[in-house]
């Protein structure tokens, strides 16, 4: 009898924390609304006590205080023995994943390695006009080769409705994607084309995610990698063996 009292006396102890975290978020929130019209799009209690994490509606994450009244912009470490792990990062990493994982594969444009050989996929956020962009696409082949899927995303770097805009959306919009987005690629003036394209969407979730420039490569576990990495260095920080 006494155990079962102690058991339901502990149940009892987390679920007043539970309901005490979720009050505090509530409280936070409510200041946040009151005090400083942020554009708040989610609160959370911080791993750091006393600090509660609140991301904005454009993915700005700041830290506060439970009066809403203090903020830190900046990432949060958590000391691990002699080293110091980014908690933020694992958030960003984890929440990258979850929205990449959302995706649908048949908006994006895939090359894929032969079948039985795919070890991996990256999700890459790319642009017809960008030199880098280009010169990772070269090393699809080789990437394929190594057993790393390609999935490309759109970002027009210049924005929505410019020039490098037209372009990736009549790739996206032609009966052969692949084909085009090589030729547009290469340099090649492709036919023009307008449909019901994705290319907006994945612009916009670039921005909320942290791209900031092409190319942009996502990796399974939600790692960002910016900027061109040949095939060999890509395989190595995915631990896949380059070799033949």
């Amino acid at each position: 009898m006494k155990t079962r009292l102690i058991i339901c006396w502990l149940g009892f102890l987390v679920s007043s924390a539970a309901m005490s975290d979720t009050e505090a978020v509530d409280a936070v929130r409510f200041a946040l609304q009151e005090n400083s019209k942020l554009p708040v799009e989610e609160v959370i209690v911080s791993q750091m006590p006393g600090l509660y994490e609140v991301v904005l509606s454009d993915g700005t994450v700041l830290f506060t205080d439970k009066t809403g009244t203090y903020f830190i912009v900046g990432d949060l470490y958590q000391a691990t023995g002699r080293n110091l792990v980014n908690l933020s990062d694992m958030r960003r990493n984890d929440m990258r994943k979850d929205l990449i994982a959302g995706l649908d594969e048949t908006d994006m444009v895939v090359f894929s390695p032969k079948p039985g050989n795919k070890k991996t996929s990256i999700t890459v956020f790319t642009d017809i006009d960008c030199g880098y962009c280009r010169k990772l696409h070269q090393e699809i082949p080789e990437l394929n080769r190594i057993g790393i899927e390609v999935r490309y995303l759109a970002y027009p770097r210049a924005g929505i409705d410019s020039e490098s805009y037209d372009k990736i959306v009549s790739a996206w919009c032609a009966d052969d994607q692949r084909s085009a987005l090589t030729r547009a690629k290469s340099g090649q003036k492709i036919e023009s084309r307008r449909c019901a394209n994705p290319v907006a969407e994945h612009f916009a979730l670039g921005g909320a995610i942290g791209v900031t420039g092409t190319p942009s490569i996502i990796f399974e576990d939600g790692r960002l990698v910016p900027g061109y990495l040949p095939a060999d260095r890509l395989a190595q920080q995915l631990g896949i063996s380059s070799g033949s």
